[in-house]
């Protein structure tokens, strides 16, 4: 935490280009985050349960509290008994987006044709223009959240004054029953993180982790001599055999995700791990669908950690 308040209060030129690229790519990412959230299926979600609303929930036998014309007919002529048409319960909450755009987001191999940083700001763009056009608000961890059609572009240009260079989200005050949508690596310490997690849900607030990674920090696909320089604090290691690595690496990488969606488990929190070099509309559609509450069985797919680059060495 020290060394990111010393680079917040005094940047070094590399990060201070690199915030400059930022925000040079935001309107293209903007409009690539509309795209995406174009390709996939949407509408406002509602609340699983019986309530004002236009989306249809369920037939249920008539009551005599209810009124005479909330009886559905056609239904009912199909059986001895009168049918209630329910609707379903929708009402508008607000989803909080933090994005992790801290050194070890912006590290690129050559497996994907995208950063890490690049692609959490897309997913949380375009999640931000699905919620929005379902009726609901949606802002930054920190900030005011926003409504109506153009909450994802006011989104993009408060992410672009973000300045923060911590890779865990910021405390910050919620609203009881809102969601919470944070896009990261994870790659701090799972007990950080699950920390702040804890702080979050202790709110009352609903979680949403979604991993983006990188492909080669799946698999460690290095061979020979190589040379590791880590993305925060510049520390340098040259592996002779770089290969010799990989099934330990794989190894401590599988036990940091495992203890990542335990964490997220116990809290309820749905946990989904995005590879960049996978199409945005996987994981937006997924993480959708947690929600909308259509999905409660949180699956994820295999990943694991390490911010590191990677640079061949000549012998």
């Amino acid at each position: 935490m020290a060394k990111a308040e010393a680079k917040s209060l005094q940047p070094f030129p590399a990060e201070e280009a690199e915030a400059h690229g930022l925000a040079a790519r935001m309107p293209a990412l903007l409009i690539e985050a509309q795209r995406v959230a174009h390709t996939v299926t949407h509408g406002t979600h509602g609340r699983r349960r019986a309530g004002p609303g236009e989306t249809f929930w369920q037939f249920r036998h008539y009551d005599l509290n209810d009124s005479v014309s909330g009886i559905d007919w056609r239904r009912s002529a199909s059986s001895d008994h009168l049918f209630v048409r329910e609707r379903e319960w929708e009402a508008a909450h607000t989803a909080w987006l933090w994005v992790d755009l801290s050194a070890s987001m912006r590290f690129r191999s050559s497996l994907s044709k995208t950063t890490k940083e690049s692609r959490a700001v897309v997913l949380a763009l375009a999640l931000a223009e699905l919620l929005a056009r379902a009726g609901e608000r949606v802002g930054l961890l920190g900030s005011l959240p926003f409504s109506g059609r153009h909450a994802g572009r006011k989104v993009a240009e408060v992410l672009l004054r973000e300045t923060a260079d911590a890779s865990l989200p910021p405390p910050a005050r919620l609203s009881r029953f809102s969601e919470c949508l944070l896009f990261s690596d994870f790659l701090e310490p799972v007990n950080e993180s699950a920390e702040r997690f804890q702080e979050i849900a202790a709110q009352g607030v609903r979680g949403h982790l979604i991993q983006v990674l990188d492909p080669a920090e799946e698999t460690l696909p290095y061979a020979g001599r190589t040379e590791f320089t880590a993305s925060e604090g510049g520390d340098r290691i040259i592996a002779g055999r770089a290969e010799s690595l990989r099934e330990s690496y794989q190894e401590r990488m599988s036990r940091h995700r495992l203890d990542l969606a335990n964490a997220a488990r116990r809290l309820g929190w749905s946990f989904v791990v995005h590879h960049t070099d996978r199409p945005a509309e996987e994981v937006v559609l997924s993480v959708h669908s947690h929600l909308a509450g259509l999905d409660r069985d949180y699956r994820y797919r295999a990943a694991r950690p390490a911010a590191e680059t990677a640079t061949p060495v000549d012998p």
